[in-house]
């Protein structure tokens, strides 16, 4: 399987995402805990070597399946995460974008997955509409704080989510970041900008909502017409169509599709041998 840089650390072009693990709505616990427990050991038997999760999936559920899965971890695993939101007991999700909280969550994620470091944290930005006066945070004040933690060692790279091109320039003369998760599909391209920029500085980029967001009423890739032509074509799902065009389409982009099957994650993990042709790639792309 190909790998790309995640700051000094490399890792396979296809990992694992751990949002799916937890039980519905991302809370609570998983509805067979044995086997969430089974897909992350399949995983890394697979050859995945980055796994992201988030103290705040659950909250406090995906991060005690990996450590209870996992740990001690293999030296190759790389462990990502993400602070900037926090939710509540109706399981609302909520900002928590202050230096203190972003410290918190780094904290919080150490000490569950019981590692001294992660290989890189996410800082996932709001857009402070409808929240408290106290979250209404200069960028720069939070990639001050990343920063720091990853001076102090907590950190091997900060990360940025969900922000504007302006957003992750300003991360990338400020911090450095290593990575950047922002929405993007074939069906969605709105984040083409932030890709390129991404591409231009070496960047790992890594899409949520892959294969177009979870929403109803918003386009989904596996429902595309032509998605579903390549995929009768090529003997692949129409999920794995969608997930091979992302590999080939800039090859800084890194996968996380996650699961709570086994079976769904050999299927997502198997993209890494599909193989699309240029006509095959073409009829992706006409009409976009």
């Amino acid at each position: 399987m190909a790998t790309f840089p995640l700051g000094d650390l490399s890792v396979h072009r296809v990992g694992y995402g751990a949002m799916q693990l937890p039980g519905p709505g991302v809370m609570g616990p998983p509805r067979d805990r044995d086997a969430a427990i089974a897909v992350l050991r399949r995983a890394v038997e697979l050859g995945v070597d980055h796994i992201d999760t988030a103290q705040f999936y659950g909250p406090d559920v995906s991060n005690e399946l990996i450590h209870a899965a996992l740990h001690p971890y293999p030296d190759d695993l790389v462990l990502v995460s993400k602070v900037g939101a926090f939710r509540d007991e109706a399981g609302a999700w909520l900002p928590g974008q202050r230096p203190d909280q972003l410290r918190s969550g780094v904290e919080d994620n150490l000490r569950s997955l019981g590692v001294e470091q992660l290989g890189a944290v996410n800082l996932r930005l709001h857009d402070g509409g409808g929240h408290g006066e106290d979250q209404q945070v200069a960028l720069e004040d939070q990639l001050a704080e990343m920063v720091a933690l990853r001076e102090e060692g907590k950190i091997a790279g900060v990360g940025i989510s969900t922000a504007t091109p302006a957003q992750v320039q300003q991360a990338i003369d400020q911090a450095g970041v290593v990575c950047v998760q922002n929405a993007f599909s074939l069906v969605d391209q709105s984040d083409a900008d932030v890709l390129d920029l991404c591409v231009e500085h070496g960047i790992a980029y890594v899409p949520y909502f892959p294969l177009g967001s979870a929403f109803p009423g918003t386009p989904k890739v596996v429902d595309d017409p032509a998605v579903q032509a390549v995929a009768a074509r090529t003997g692949a799902t129409p999920a794995q169509v969608g997930l091979a065009w992302l590999l080939a389409h800039r090859p800084n982009v890194l996968l996380i599709p996650g699961t709570s099957s086994t079976a769904h994650l050999e299927e997502n993990l198997a993209v890494a041998d599909l193989q699309l042709t240029e006509e095959d790639l073409a009829e992706l792309e006409r009409g976009r």
